[in-house]
């Protein structure tokens, strides 16, 4: 990936550390192939492991909010090249309190 310091093309934002991992699994599927590269950003798994991959350089970024904004925070990531943000279940995570995390994303 060139311009890999840029941050990725896309942030998917989830409610749980389950759905990113679903989604990066299904979107590799599709991605390898034609070389988009995908990583998926949750607690509970080494911030620093997370980090290095993506300063590895990725075009989509599937992420927790309350991660995303860490890993942000702490310069493993930055989004100065995002151009789509999804927020998939969005009115639950409303719902489960994520609401100033989200907007703090956008």
């Amino acid at each position: 990936m060139e311009d890999s310091d840029q941050g990725p093309y896309a942030v998917i934002l989830a409610p749980t550390r389950e759905l990113p991992q679903q989604f990066e699994e299904e979107t590799l599927k599709f991605g390898k192939p034609l070389g988009i590269c995908t990583v998926a950003v949750i607690g509970g798994i080494s911030r620093e492991d997370q980090g290095f991959r993506l300063r590895m350089g990725c075009e989509i970024v599937i992420a927790t909010p309350g991660r995303l904004i860490d890993v942000v925070e702490n310069r493993y990531l930055v989004l100065g090249r995002c151009t789509y943000v999804v927020l998939d279940e969005a009115d639950p995570m409303i719902d489960m309190g994520f609401e100033p995390d989200v907007q703090k994303i956008l």
